[in-house]
């Protein structure tokens, strides 16, 4: 929205800057995830990051881009200009976060891969995974569901994005002009989501059975899942509806800017329940089309060992999210405005 919600040069930079200055938290908690997923399914890790190449070094070179642009675009002797390296955040926040949500659709709709342990014991080519098509990653867009969780994704990003524009920016024309974008993007979002929930709920899952680890389609698996883990429905829920509140509590009352907090917090318990519906009672969370190359979390898990080095090291989340919360208050003491960026030498 970089080039449609602001108008002037000025209203271009107030934006860069209210997000520009917080690219580095989305960033470590990146790696934080990765290096997590690495330790505790390696198998996952080798075959996703491995297999499904393509999809993935997309996102990655999208997150690239966008560090790329916060850093060079107002540098001294920048010989690309200003524009192009705005033109790098348009393509991260266009392709980004639609390609995320395609590769997290997989985990319900299914890959293209397979998997043999015994491939180990081979000294020339100790290939454990291997993927079944010249894609590598690229043909999760060959399925519609997919598409409905990226476009999901894609307005929920953007809906998140003019809620804290409200929320931060000490800017009448900005604010309001979110308020009137945040329409735009919130409606389509409910739409996609919607449509991915239903179908997803309705269509087949990848059972495990849990005495032989055999994979099977199971009708109405996910929705099950949900049934049958209570305390997952009731969060599912209230993320749902504290997503909701947000969007319209800030539509409702123009005075209303406090409208991201619900949201945001409502995304992170929504989308940790999807996980959880995806991978728990007794599912494959990575799933294959050769169902019994499908990962869950009884084959691809690290050592006993490890995962106990794991639950200690999680012992440390809590002073990792105090941390996030000093810093990012430091930065958040008041609300933004354009001679705040005009006065900062490290401005963006």
């Amino acid at each position: 929205m970089l080039f449609s919600l602001s108008k002037t040069e000025d209203e271009r930079r107030l934006l860069v800057n209210t997000l520009g200055r917080k690219w580095e938290f989305t960033f470590t908690t990146l790696v934080t995830f990765g290096g997590a997923f690495f330790a505790s399914f390696p198998l996952f890790y080798s075959t996703s990051f491995g297999g499904a190449y393509w999809v993935w070094m997309a996102i990655l070179f999208c997150f690239i881009l966008q560090a790329v642009s916060y850093e060079f675009q107002s540098k001294p002797g920048n010989v690309f200009g200003t524009t192009t390296y705005r033109a790098f955040l348009f393509a991260n926040g266009l392709l980004g976060t639609f390609l995320i949500g395609a590769a997290i659709a997989t985990f319900f709709t299914g890959s293209d891969f397979i998997v043999n342990k015994s491939n180990i014991t081979v000294q020339l080519a100790p290939v454990i995974s291997s993927w079944g098509n010249e894609w590598h990653g690229l043909d999760a867009l060959f399925n519609l569901r997919n598409w409905m969780l990226g476009f999901a994704v894609f307005f929920l990003a953007r809906s998140l994005a003019v809620l804290f524009f409200i929320n931060r920016l000490n800017h009448e024309v900005l604010e309001a002009r979110s308020r009137k974008y945040l329409w735009y993007n919130a409606i389509p979002f409910v739409v996609f989501f919607l449509v991915f929930v239903i179908w997803t709920l309705l269509s087949e899952g990848f059972a495990v059975d849990v005495s032989t680890g055999v994979v099977s389609m199971e009708k109405y698996k996910y929705f099950t899942n949900l049934i049958e883990m209570p305390i997952v429905l009731v969060l599912f829920l209230l993320g749902v509806v504290a997503v909701l509140f947000g969007v319209i509590a800030t539509w409702v009352s123009p005075k209303f800017k406090k409208g991201i907090w619900f949201a945001g917090v409502g995304t992170i318990v929504t989308v940790c329940s999807l996980l959880l519906i995806a991978g728990y009672n007794n599912t494959a969370y990575y799933p294959s089309v050769n169902l019994q190359s499908s990962l869950t979390i009884f084959n691809s898990s690290s050592s006993f060992f490890t995962l106990k080095a794991m639950s200690l090291v999680s012992l440390f989340i809590p002073i990792v999210l105090v941390y996030i919360f000093i810093a990012w208050r430091s930065m958040e003491k008041k609300r933004i405005d354009i001679e705040d960026v005009n006065g900062d030498d490290h401005a963006y």
